[in-house]
């Protein structure tokens, strides 16, 4: 799979040198801007590695206008792991964190989406919308039913990012068949507060790009916070149902985004 004319191309990830170039992408979003940690960030090399790699398709954005060889040239990354990969690798990745019974329960055809990431010059604009174009294409081909995925918001201060994790909580709350929970997540007394004490404008503008474009897209939160430390990370999982997807929804896929784990 291939698309995308002139400046830009997307497809998948072929070959080592390629899955390489993926991972020195991470590490330089993840680990350099974002301040992720711990043993798969791998100093030496300059990558952000993890088991699941070897059990994902890694689908690329290629500005061929960059210098180099076409490694040289990836600007972003969304990892998609099918339920395949998934009993490959053991579990999908959200798994080490969301318990996600409901949805395997459902017996839909279902895609995570993790690991996505996209140099700081390339957010916004025609680039953005090659790879939102790309994913779409994938979600067709391949018959999926369910999106879903860990997004996250930056830092671990749980108490100054209550207002926004609140406002998620109570409006946007996942059905329970769709609603995956947090395996040990923080307690909702440190960060779940009333509505009516919440600023609703304020706390959306605290929500990450991501997020709101799934938002708009028709998603969903599932129960529940993960604090991970290591990436210095507050995790909410994401699920798409692509069945209530609507054509204006659909061409959402060209907002931008700026890192899903």
């Amino acid at each position: 799979m291939t698309r995308g004319t002139g400046q830009f191309e997307v497809r998948l990830a072929s070959g080592q040198a390629e899955l390489h170039a993926v991972q020195k992408l991470r590490y330089r979003v993840f680990v350099q801007e974002l301040g992720a940690s711990g043993a798969l960030a791998n100093q030496a090399e300059g990558i952000e590695k993890d088991g699941y790699d070897a059990h994902c398709d890694h689908l690329v954005l290629i500005d061929k206008l960059r210098a180099g060889e076409t490694a040289a040239q990836i600007v972003g990354v969304y990892r998609l792991m099918g339920q395949a990969g998934a009993e490959m690798a053991g579990q999908y990745y959200s798994e080490s964190e969301f318990d996600l019974g409901p949805l395997r329960a459902s017996g839909r055809t279902m895609l995570e989406l993790g690991r996505s990431c996209v140099l700081p010059e390339y957010r916004s604009g025609l680039a953005m919308f090659h790879l939102w174009k790309g994913l779409a294409a994938i979600v067709a081909a391949k018959g999926v039913e369910i999106l879903f995925g860990v997004a996250s918001f930056h830092g671990t201060d749980i108490a100054g990012l209550s207002p926004s994790l609140s406002m998620l909580h109570h409006r946007h709350l996942a059905p329970r068949a769709l609603r995956a929970c947090a395996k040990t997540g923080a307690d909702p007394a440190d960060w779940l507060r009333p509505l009516n004490q919440i600023d609703r404008r304020a706390a959306m503008v605290q929500v990450p790009a991501l997020i709101k474009a799934y938002l708009r897209l028709g998603g969903y939160i599932g129960e529940g916070v993960y604090v991970d430390y290591v990436f210095n990370t507050t995790d909410v999982f994401m699920v798409v149902d692509m069945a209530g997807i609507n054509e204006k929804q659909k061409t959402l896929y060209s907002q931008s985004i700026e890192g899903q784990r």
